[in-house]
Formats: structure tokens, sequence, C-alpha cells
């Protein structure tokens, strides 16, 4: 799919392995920490200076977004969103939609060219993961008519049904 010049595309595969990204978004804790899913497979993959560098930014806020480097990751850069937990963060829409906004203004001000996402707060976070792809797709979309530099947006998911939801969302979006 495509969107203002953009290729939005959907993968099954793992965040801390997409070498032909410049940067890949992070689902972080509040403190910046190494922890489990998204943010313990990347902080592992990146090594003990990411969380060391990520310090100085902590704590984030629900929807926030900070740039690092990608330390021994085969990326330049690490996106860190901070998205809502469910029921909890209010309003959680908005705030999700900001992680999904405020990632893409980082990458702009980086002038990246290609993004990584996974499915922000649909974890651990408790977010019913269809009502979360559609606010991310809708917050992308948005968003994409301010970019200049950013060519390739890439949901990288967990699961094979995860995949297929987003498949079949991608396809509505245009």
């Amino acid at each position: 799919m495509d969107i203002e010049n953009i290729t939005i595309e959907a993968i099954r595969g793992n965040i801390a392995d997409q070498p032909d990204i410049t940067a890949i978004v992070n689902a972080a804790n509040a403190q910046l920490r190494t922890g489990g899913g998204v943010a313990g497979a990347i902080h592992q993959a990146a090594g003990p200076d990411l969380e060391e560098e990520t310090g100085q930014w902590a704590p984030l806020r629900p929807g926030e977004a900070v740039i690092t480097g990608a330390h021994h990751l085969p990326n330049q850069y690490i996106i860190h969103c901070l998205g809502p937990v469910y029921g909890v963060d209010r309003p959680s829409d908005l705030l999700l939609g900001d992680c999904y906004r405020n990632a893409i203004r980082r990458s702009e001000e980086y002038k990246i060219t290609s993004i990584a996402f996974p499915a922000i707060s649909t974890g651990a976070f408790g977010y019913p993961f269809g009502e979360a792809t559609d606010i991310a797709l809708k917050a992308i979309r948005d968003q994409c008519q301010e970019t200049r530099y950013l060519r390739l947006i890439r949901f990288v998911l967990y699961s094979e049904e995860d995949l297929k939801i987003y498949t079949e969302k991608l396809k509505v979006v245009t």
C-alpha cells in the first residue's frame, strides 16, 4: 500500500532484525530500560550501552517518542515510544496515535527514509489488537501528509494472526 509516495507494508518477524531499515521503533517502558517483549528484544540485541544512553530521556510519558543510536543493531536509530496502558492511560486512543505520530516526527527530524514499527501497546499493555491497528494506521495515514524524507513504513508483527489482521486492514486504509 502507498500513501503520499510512502510504501506501507506488514511482515511477520523480529523488530530487532530489520537490517534494511534506518530506524526501528521500541515499544518502550517509561524508564526506557530492558524489559520483556519488544523492549527486551531490542535492548538485548543493541547491548548495554543503549540503556545508558536512554537514561537521559526517562521517564517518558505515554505518547512521547525519543530517538537514540542503535548501538549493536544493524540500524542507525531506535525511536522509543511509550504506549498507553489500555484502560489506565487516557485518552488511550489519542495517546496511542501520538506514539505513531511522534515517531514519524522524530524520523523527519533525522531525515530517516525507512522505519519499522511493532504493534505498540498490544502486548503487556493490553490494547485490543484490532482497535490498536486501526489507530496506528489512521495516525500514520494522517502524519504521512507532513513527511518529506520517509519512503518506507514497515509493521513487524509477532504472529501470523497479527499479520493477517494488518494485511486486511491495510487494504481498506487507502
